[in-house]
């Protein structure tokens, strides 16, 4: 389980070291193989390999109606390996996408990652906050 969120900054040629706690867990599941992809929300996606190939399936299964989602998230999947510092290098095409700068924040969700330019993250969350807590949480107590 990744969980955790870490601040990071992206170099000249759009490297992002994976945070040293997730980096051994990560060579250990997929020996520094990962998928990046776009997700709806304005982030990246960072899935172990094991863990995207069996998302690829199901997200390739989906049905005609859901032909635009089906390309934000196969069609900009990009097959990445770290090296030997523990960087990948995030393609300028997903930076764009997603407008990430230099300064970003990695979210542990589990079984993968989001990537979120680190001044994105904070006006989604602030929104968050102030449109209230849903519906669907409204029996959950810590």
């Amino acid at each position: 389980m990744f969980q955790g969120a870490s601040a990071l900054n992206l170099d000249a040629k759009g490297r992002m070291s994976i945070p040293a706690k997730h980096r051994d867990a990560l060579n250990v599941q997929c020996e520094g193989r990962v998928t990046l992809t776009r997700h709806p929300d304005g982030c990246l996606l960072l899935f172990p390999r094991p863990t995207w190939e069996s998302h690829r399936e199901q997200i390739a299964a989906w049905p005609m109606a859901a032909r635009a989602y089906q390309r934000i998230l196969l069609g900009n999947a990009c097959d990445v390996e770290m090296d030997g510092n523990g960087r990948i290098l995030v393609a300028p095409e997903l930076r764009n996408a997603v407008g990430m700068q230099r300064d970003v924040m990695v979210l542990g969700m589990g079984s993968h990652f989001e990537i979120w330019d680190a001044s994105k993250l904070a006006e989604n969350e602030a929104k968050a906050i102030a449109d209230g807590m849903p519906d669907a949480l409204s029996n959950f107590s810590f």
